[in-house]
């Protein structure tokens, strides 16, 4: 493993410019209904992709609306407040460093309209009668001159943040608000996120944007980088026999089914039927972390759990990346004899 490498610090002027934080700038968009997805360059991999679409933060701003809670008629914290917010957190915690701007990655739109076009037939309804929002967004930045390598892979400081309003009980008065957070590592070879438990956040309540600043100013300056490196070094040095990896492809199928008494001896396994059937795939066919003759060592399988989680709703994303660095670091260890995870490779 290569030591933290920072590069010489850029500024970034497209993101979190100084202006006031009250309020959000943002220029109209020419086609804002069918046309606002990125014109920017797109990737060719994403952070993740099930079921979602690329969207940018002026079309969040200028032509979605913002729920409301129904008994009290107060706003909800935007999406671009919860992405600002976040950005600008970083920005403080890593001054010094390169911040990208967000991919932002969205799902399950709402549509209503407006109450003049409450009559119309669907047939005449105009663009500006109708409204939008998403019920669910995640977003990711990364900060590139934080990085280190495993593996052969490049491995960029990464910020993520999710936000569902399924989480939400909008029929009732204005409550604190549910964000989940993350800071760790993107596999720039794949995009796949590596989160660990000290840099993840899964239910940061906020009543407004300062308490999500608060929050992400307290998880990164709680993460170790360096200890989420070594942590994930270690799988470079452990390896799975076949006869292993098929013990475990075929004992995760298997635990969806135990019995509830049998369950409580054993780790929480989130990962799908049909993510492990992609990992499986995956062990034979992956261009980067497939086997290597009849072995495979954990960082690999870590990839393909990771990759597989990409197939993941927004609102079970983070929760899945964790857990899959909870399996690989239990599988790792039963490799060296300890017992928890051992019923998985036995």
């Amino acid at each position: 493993m290569e030591r933290l490498r920072l590069l010489p610090a850029q500024e970034n002027a497209n993101l979190f410019m100084d202006v006031d934080y009250e309020v959000l700038e943002s220029k109209p968009l020419d086609n804002p209904f069918n046309d606002y997805v990125d014109a920017s360059p797109k990737k060719e991999l994403h952070f993740i992709s099930a079921n979602t679409s690329e969207t940018n933060l002026q079309h969040l701003k200028e032509d979605c609306i913002v729920p409301v809670f129904t008994k009290d008629n107060e706003l909800t914290i935007s999406h671009p407040v919860f992405i600002e917010s976040v950005c600008k957190a970083a920005k403080d915690v890593f001054p010094n460093e390169v911040i990208e701007e967000p991919e932002i990655r969205v799902s399950h739109i709402i549509k209503g309209r407006i109450p003049e076009a409450v009559h119309k037939p669907v047939n005449q309804l105009l663009e500006s009668d109708k409204t939008i929002y998403y019920e669910r967004m995640a977003f990711a930045f990364e900060i590139p001159t934080i990085y280190s390598s495993i593996g052969g892979n490049r491995l960029n400081l990464c910020v993520t943040g999710v936000r569902a309003y399924n989480r939400e009980n909008l029929y009732s008065k204005k409550t604190a608000e549910k964000f989940s957070i993350a800071i760790g590592f993107l596999n720039t070879v794949c995009c796949n996120l590596c989160t660990f438990t000290d840099g993840y956040k899964a239910d940061l309540k906020a009543m407004n944007r300062y308490d999500l600043y608060r929050g992400a100013i307290d998880l990164f300056t709680r993460y170790s980088a360096e200890k989420h490196l070594y942590y994930m070094n270690e799988f470079t040095k452990y390896d799975m026999t076949e006869s292993q990896f098929a013990q475990f492809i075929g004992k995760t199928r298997l635990y969806q089914y135990l019995p509830n008494k049998q369950k409580l001896y054993l780790p929480y396994i989130g990962i799908t039927d049909s993510q492990i059937n992609m990992v499986a795939k995956s062990y034979y066919k992956d261009e980067n972390f497939s086997k290597d003759g009849n072995r495979i060592n954990m960082w690999k399988v870590y990839n393909l759990m990771t990759g597989a989680n990409k197939s993941s709703y927004i609102d079970n994303f983070l929760d899945r990346s964790l857990n899959a660095s909870q399996i690989t670091e239990g599988l790792t260890r039963a490799l060296r004899g300890e017992s928890e995870y051992s019923w998985f490779i036995e």
